[in-house]
């Protein structure tokens, strides 16, 4: 799973139009909201207008606002939308690499990688970022259960 720019300006700017009452939020003070390059955002508002994740209304009281409700949209559907596939080998999905000798096992982990990822990411909405983001304490269950899949400890 690599994490561009693009994905995390993507949920950066939908974070922002959340936290904003859904909106409407204009390009530039996403920008400068969430400290994204301009030049990036109106190709990423874009996309994720047409995965119907986010509307626009034009004028001077417009701007991006949510196309649903924030506990409907997950970091999946966002990233997603700007990117397609959420993980790839060598550039292809998981479940199309084959390996020969001693890697052959190797496919299996990166489809286990790419299921866990996907369900992290599937079940992770706007409204939990912004929860967590509020509360300032002890590390969320998912945060763990993430950590321990991983090995990682802090």
């Amino acid at each position: 799973m690599h994490i561009s720019a693009r994905h995390d300006y993507a949920v950066q700017a939908m974070l922002a139009i959340a936290a904003a009452g859904g909106g409407p939020v204009k390009t530039s003070d996403l920008a400068v909201m969430q400290g994204i390059p301009v030049s990036y955002l109106p190709s990423i508002l874009a996309d994720l207008r047409r995965a119907e994740l986010l509307s626009s209304r034009p004028g001077t009281d417009g701007g991006f606002s949510l196309a649903r409700r924030i506990e409907q949209i997950s970091v999946g559907d966002v990233m997603r939308a700007v990117s397609g596939a959420l993980a790839s080998v060598r550039g292809r999905p998981p479940h199309t690499i084959t390996y020969g000798g001693a890697a052959t096992a190797l496919p299996g982990l990166w489809r286990s990688v790419h299921a866990f990822t996907s369900d992290l990411l599937d079940s992770t909405t706007l409204l939990d970022l912004l929860a967590d983001g509020q509360a300032a304490g002890p590390r969320s269950d998912r945060e763990t259960a993430a950590d321990s899949a991983t090995g990682h400890r802090s």
